[in-house]
């Protein structure tokens, strides 16, 4: 297709970026509804169990989060395949994806001794560590499915068919709410399973969008086009490429993963309300940040895309155009953070007057978070934006390298200081320690955001590749 200069070139950008975007805003959305009725439905159970479900849930993630972001790597593959003109790739790049899917996800389960120690070492009382383990027993086997669904889901966000991807993200999802509110509860002759429920709804919805996206994958018209029958090869080369590139990216996760699941911990050890607060706040923050991050997934694919098609200018505007429409979105919901506290914390209040006063401590805390939460939402549209493109160039070393050079000295360590000195702190009169905590995670953000800037800046990215050698695709 062939596209004119000027406002008719702007115009097309918006247009496509728009159409790969929406299905992944939408699928993120979906996402962020699934963990938000998860945890309303548990608030509404037993306010415990809200409390252990967040810290299990970021546990889950950061031991998931190393695998998931090598092998959802595939999309730049994909993506820079397309964009090059060479359909005849894609399918085996996935394969190298679907292997490691394979590998992490048999491994997986023998982590849980591992990750039941960490649920205890940030547990407030004792019988919330109880429902931490619970919960994360059946999440560890949720790992196999959702590496499975990160490596299809590569296949067809890089092809630009992200309507795909929101159909087996919407499949899932729809199981798994349904199903957690009838084993949560006990509904429909099931047994009330309360944390357990939740656990077995995650797997199975899990599954669900795996095989969904298994079997589109694997259609006779996609076999014969990008031969996808063939995703189950490893060739030796690409696999190491895909490491080369991938690990880096999912390093930068489990990194990132790791340092708020220590900031997530160590708040843990400033009581149940404390840790109740943060876990709302985050959800509501979620609420926000996944659609965001569906946005900044479509920015990387068109970057991967245009790079592969040696249009380095257009892969730059698109960045550009995203990050307009992100630092609109999040001024919105910013508002309404700030304006609108009382409202949607209660949401999350039990029914239940006896649930409702243990519960009324955690409420008070939040709209002071939600303060803090607003700021560095703003920030966080430029971090998703120019970490996603220099992703879809294959700069990953630096974001993972940036993301360890911060997250320690600004937020995690600061957090610990706060929480070991937090009696002393209350009696100094200095404030309460959760906000000052907050305060630290809010300047990570800001200072993460300022240095993915400069580097996208600098525009070295635009001479990478992480593609072999091969035909010059055709400009569109």
């Amino acid at each position: 297709m062939k596209v004119q200069d000027g406002a008719d070139r702007g115009r097309a950008g918006a247009r496509e970026l728009g159409a790969l975007a929406l299905p992944l805003v939408l699928s993120q959305s979906f996402a962020t509804l699934q963990v938000t009725v998860d945890r309303v439905l548990l608030s509404r159970h037993d306010p415990r169990e809200v409390a252990a479900a967040f810290p299990a849930m970021m546990i889950f993630w950061l031991a998931l989060g190393l695998g998931q972001g090598t092998v959802g790597y595939v999309t730049t593959f994909v993506a820079q395949y397309w964009g090059a003109g060479r359909p005849e790739r894609v399918g085996i790049a996935v394969g190298q994806g679907l292997s490691l899917a394979l590998l992490g996800g048999l491994v997986f389960p023998l982590l849980e001794p591992v990750l039941e120690a960490a649920a205890w070492w940030g547990a407030a009382e004792e019988d919330v560590w109880e429902l931490e383990r619970v919960y994360l027993r059946y999440l560890s086997y949720a790992a196999l499915p959702m590496l499975v669904v990160a490596a299809v889901s590569g296949y067809f966000s890089g092809l630009g068919r992200t309507w795909v991807v929101l159909g087996m993200d919407l499949a899932g999802t729809v199981v798994n709410a349904v199903l957690g509110w009838v084993l949560i509860f006990g509904r429909w002759g099931f047994a009330e399973m309360g944390i357990a429920g939740a656990g077995v709804s995650t797997v199975v919805g899990a599954w669900v969008s795996a095989g969904v996206g298994l079997a589109w994958m694997l259609r006779k018209a996609e076999r014969q086009r990008f031969g996808t029958g063939r995703c189950w090869q490893v060739e030796g080369d690409l696999f190491r490429r895909l490491l080369r590139y991938g690990v880096p990216a999912g390093v930068q996760m489990f990194l990132e993963a790791l340092a708020f699941t220590l900031f997530t911990l160590l708040v843990g050890r400033l009581g149940v309300a404390a840790m109740t607060a943060t876990s709302i706040a985050v959800t509501l923050n979620m609420l926000a940040f996944l659609p965001m991050l569906g946005l900044g997934q479509a920015v990387g694919i068109v970057v991967g895309q245009r790079l592969g098609a040696n249009q380095p200018q257009e892969a730059e505007a698109v960045v550009w155009l995203g990050l307009r429409w992100m630092l609109a979105y999040m001024g919105l919901i910013a508002t309404l953070y700030v304006t609108c506290p009382q409202l949607l914390v209660a949401a999350f209040t039990p029914p239940e007057p006896a649930e409702a006063a243990r519960f009324a401590e955690a409420a008070q805390l939040v709209p002071g978070l939600l303060l803090g939460v607003a700021l560095y939402s703003l920030a966080d549209a430029g971090n998703v934006t120019f970490a996603s493109a220099l992703r879809g160039a294959g700069d990953t070393r630096f974001v993972a390298g940036v993301t360890f050079g911060l997250a320690w000295p600004v937020m995690v360590l600061p957090t610990a200081s706060i929480v070991l000195q937090s009696q002393q702190w209350q009696q100094k009169g200095l404030g309460e320690p959760l906000y000052a905590a907050w305060a630290s995670a809010t300047l990570y953000i800001i200072l993460m955001a300022l240095c993915l800037w400069a580097r996208f800046a600098a525009g070295l990215w635009k001479q990478m590749r992480v593609i072999e050698p091969g035909p010059e695709a055709p400009r569109r």
